[in-house]
C-alpha cells in the first residue's frame, strides 16, 4: 500500500513538470491564438509599419498602388511590392521594389528624361526585441536602405540611403491593436547627409468591423525643420485567411506638403501559419 501511494504521488508531482518541460515558450503563451496576432498584419498601407516579425519559414507579399495629387507637388501614380521572409534569430528579411508611373522631367548626363520607371530596390531587416512572437506588447527595430546602382535612369540610387525605425505594437483586447513608429531616414551615408535627413513619427489603430473586415486609421508627421502632418484611413477585407485586400485615403493637413491627397489599394498574401 505504501509503495502504491508513493508511486501515485510521484506521478502527480512529476507529470506537470514533464508537460511544462516539453512545451516551448510559444506554446505556453496564452495570447498565441488571439485574432490580432493570427490574422494578417501588413506593413501597408500608410506610414506606419507593424512591429510584427514573421516567424522562420513564413513569407508575406504585400503589393499596392497609390495615386497622389493636390498640394504643391506634381500628381503621381506609384506602385510597390514588398516581400517579407521570416528568418532565424528573431529576424525578418525584406525586399521592396517600387515603380513610378509618371514624374517630372529631369536633366541627366544623357539629356532630359522623365522621372518614371523603377525606383531603387530597398533591402532591410526587422529585429525582434520583445520576448516572443505573439506577446501582447511587441517591440522591433527595422533598418532599410536603397541599393546603389538600382532603379531606372532618372531614379537610380547612387549611394546607400539608410532608414531606421523603432516599432512598437500594443494589443488591445483580443482583436484591436495600436502601432507606433519613430524613425529617421537620410539620402546618403556622409555626415552632410545627416543634416538632410528627415524624422518620422506615426500612430495607428486597427481592428475588426466583422469576422472578415476591419479598419485602419493613422496620424503621422514627417520632416525636419518643418513638419508635414496628416492622417490616413482605410478598410480591409480578408476573403480567405491567407489574403487581405485594402483601400485607403489620406490627407496631409499641415506643413510644406499641406493639401496633398492620397488614395490607394493593396493586396497581401501570406504563406505559412
Amino acid at each position: 500500500m505504501r509503495k502504491t501511494t508513493l508511486l501515485a504521488a510521484a506521478a502527480l508531482l512529476g507529470s506537470p513538470g514533464l508537460t511544462l518541460a516539453q512545451n516551448t515558450a510559444e506554446e505556453n503563451n496564452p495570447n498565441v491564438d488571439a485574432p490580432f496576432v493570427r490574422n494578417i498584419r501588413a506593413d501597408r498601407p500608410g506610414q506606419t509599419i507593424t512591429a510584427q516579425v514573421l516567424q522562420p519559414g513564413r513569407f508575406q507579399l504585400e503589393t499596392g498602388f497609390q495615386r497622389q495629387f493636390g498640394g504643391s507637388s506634381l500628381a503621381q501614380s506609384l506602385s510597390a511590392a514588398t516581400l517579407r521572409i521570416g528568418f532565424f534569430n528573431s529576424m525578418e528579411l525584406r525586399v521592396t521594389q517600387g515603380y513610378r508611373h509618371n514624374g517630372p522631367t529631369m536633366t541627366t548626363e544623357a539629356g532630359l528624361v522623365e522621372a518614371r520607371g523603377y525606383a531603387p530596390t530597398v533591402i532591410g531587416t526587422k529585429l525582434m526585441i520583445s520576448p516572443n512572437y505573439d506577446t501582447r506588447t511587441q517591440v522591433a527595430i527595422m533598418v532599410e536602405s536603397a541599393v546603389p546602382g538600382t532603379g531606372s535612369a532618372a531614379l537610380k540610387a547612387t549611394t546607400w540611403a539608410p532608414t531606421g525605425r523603432l516599432l512598437v505594437s500594443e494589443q488591445l483586447g483580443e482583436r484591436f491593436g495600436l502601432e507606433g513608429n519613430f524613425g529617421f531616414s537620410q539620402p546618403g551615408i556622409t555626415t552632410a547627409d545627416i543634416s538632410k535627413g528627415q524624422f518620422l513619427g506615426s500612430l495607428a489603430l486597427n481592428g475588426p468591423l466583422s469576422q472578415k473586415a476591419g479598419f485602419f486609421v493613422e496620424a503621422f508627421g514627417y520632416g525636419r525643420s518643418g513638419l508635414n502632418m496628416g492622417t490616413t484611413a482605410g478598410l480591409y477585407i480578408r476573403p480567405v485567411p491567407a489574403m487581405r485586400l485594402d483601400v485607403t485615403a489620406g490627407q496631409v493637413l499641415g506643413g510644406t506638403a499641406a493639401g496633398t491627397t492620397t488614395v490607394g489599394a493593396g493586396l497581401t498574401f501570406k504563406v505559412g501559419n
